[in-house]
């Protein structure tokens, strides 16, 4: 997981460099430091309150039956996709709702803040908002008996696409058109960091 991590992190960070979108208004000598910090507190306290992560909890739901996918009869192929489309589609519903509740919004604020969206970005969160994040996923995880190694991919994949959504990439146009038919591109979600509420609050997904 940390080597996908690294090896899309540094992809994106030279294609920001060779080909930027936009030019941005701080360096990243400005910027990355303290984003950097809050990364690793929020990554640090996940481990601390759930050391076995997302994976130990699919585990843990396997080991004791619990959950849809460990009682109904499916091909493993047939779970990976359904448990895929569920997870994608309970991160899309808590990003909804750290928009619409005061609370969440407190915390959700903090990503928004950034003067300026690029890879960094993806990992500007509160630690609250992660912890938040993690309990709500193994929530998905434990109803729904999600595999460890569905649940591992998933979390990868969410990873990975939030660095490409986020990242200051002039990516071109005709392959813009055609990867947003699918999943969320970076001009697609930029629309989402907009100043204007009403902007912002569009486009909540953040694989599909």
């Amino acid at each position: 997981r940390l080597g996908v991590f690294a090896a899309v992190f540094l992809s994106l960070v030279a294609l920001e460099i060779l080909m930027p979108r936009r030019e941005p208004p701080l360096s990243r000598r400005e910027r990355w430091p303290g984003a950097a910090a809050i990364f690793v507190v929020g990554a640090v306290l996940g481990r601390l309150v759930l050391p076995i992560g997302l994976a130990g909890v699919a585990l843990f739901a396997s080991e004791r039956g619990i959950g849809l996918f460990n009682v109904v009869d499916m091909a493993p192929w047939l779970i990976g996709v359904a448990a895929f489309l569920l997870l994608d589609l309970a991160v899309w519903a808590q990003h909804v709702a750290m928009h619409h509740v005061p609370a969440l919004w407190r915390m959700h604020r903090v990503h928004h803040s950034d003067p300026h969206i690029d890879v960094m970005t993806a990992l500007r969160f509160h630690p609250a908002e992660r912890l938040v994040s993690l309990f709500w996923k193994a929530a998905v995880v434990l109803v729904f008996g999600i595999p460890a190694w569905a649940a591992f991919v998933f979390e990868v994949a969410l990873n990975a696409f939030a660095q490409f959504n986020h990242a200051n990439w002039n990516l071109p146009r005709p392959v813009d058109r055609l990867l947003r038919a699918l999943v969320v591109t970076p001009d697609m979600h930029r629309v989402h960091h907009s100043v204007r509420r009403e902007e912002a609050n569009r486009n909540f997904g953040f694989c599909l």
